[in-house]
């Protein structure tokens, strides 16, 4: 769909991979987005849900509302993690159907995805092992919106298909550091400590783990990229094809944020699962790959959190 006219609905567009795909659509050209603030639309209440949908009747849908935040929130709030999250997609993709809407991309999440699984990991290797289980909950929910999609193509004939991004970060994310990930957790832990003086920084886990990063604003231009190729059913995995240990991005987050004290990493804390990187093979197969490096997209993260929350 290349129609610069349809009619786009971006749910959860205040949150860091909303306002990434508005952003990502205006600069493509898309006049006719949809948004709803959570005060306008309560996405867990289904007969409110279907029935914006019915009157809207959205030509697409990109599922980017979510409950969502690191290891500590996962495993604090797991009720509210697989329920919220369920009922979100849950209503959004069976409004959807009902309102006629044939295209809608969902989001998911790499840790939908055995915790133990081969590396790179391929989309088939989904169901094919126990998860991680610090976010269990939230994985399954994630499972289920990517069941939703197939089920729903399966017997109605929509279009509806799913990515699963690596850890994202960049504008807009979320610095919390008791709900947050390690990038954003780290950005400001490193910001505070240069601010108060510290000759060293604490670092959760032992160190050791492999995480794959990607810049917000790619993972928004593979998913216009997606809709754009008219592709209707099947899972995509976005990342960088890359991936280092949480020590080496300490060392590039310090670097960038021009504190110079030690790293200091405090194994009483989880280090979740051991590695998790993306075969992105199959979207690259079809002509896209992200193009921000880590180091840079790391200087336009802490731009972002200087202008709002420095000092």
């Amino acid at each position: 769909m290349t129609d610069r006219s349809a009619k786009i609905y971006v749910a959860g567009h205040r949150g860091m991979v909303g306002s990434a795909l508005v952003g990502r659509l205006q600069q493509a050209g898309y006049s006719n987005i949809i948004t709803r603030t959570h005060a306008e639309l309560d996405l867990l209440n289904q007969a409110a849900t279907q029935a914006f949908l019915a009157q809207e009747k959205p030509d697409f849908i990109f599922i980017a509302a979510a409950r969502v935040g690191g290891i500590q929130a996962n495993n604090s709030f797991r009720a509210d993690f697989i329920y919220q999250n369920l009922m979100v997609e849950a209503n959004l993709i069976h409004g959807a159907w009902l309102a006629g809407v044939q295209r809608l991309c969902f989001l998911g999440s790499s840790c939908i995805y055995p915790r133990d699984c081969a590396q790179p990991i391929k989309e088939d290797y989904l169901l094919a092992g126990p998860l991680e289980p610090t976010n269990e909950p939230y994985a399954v929910a994630k499972i289920a919106g990517i069941k939703l999609c197939e089920s729903y193509n399966r017997q109605h004939g929509t279009g509806y298909f799913s990515v699963m991004p690596t850890n994202l970060y960049g504008p807009n994310d979320n610095y919390d550091l008791a709900n947050s990930h390690v990038l954003p957790a780290l950005i400001r832990k490193a910001h505070e400590a240069k601010q108060r003086g510290d000759s060293e920084l604490v670092v959760w886990g032992t160190g050791t783990p492999r995480r794959e990063f990607l810049y917000v604003d790619d993972l928004a231009d593979a998913c216009v990229f997606l809709m754009e190729q008219g592709v209707t059913d099947g899972i995509y995995n976005i990342g960088a094809g890359e991936d280092v240990t949480i020590r080496e991005l300490a060392g590039i987050v310090m670097s960038v944020v021009g504190f110079a004290g030690g790293i200091v990493f405090d194994a009483t804390k989880p280090d979740g699962t051991p590695r998790k990187l993306l075969d992105v093979s199959r979207l690259r197969d079809i002509g896209w790959q992200a193009s921000t490096p880590l180091r840079d997209g790391i200087v336009l993260a802490y731009r972002d959190f200087m202008a709002r929350h420095g000092g």
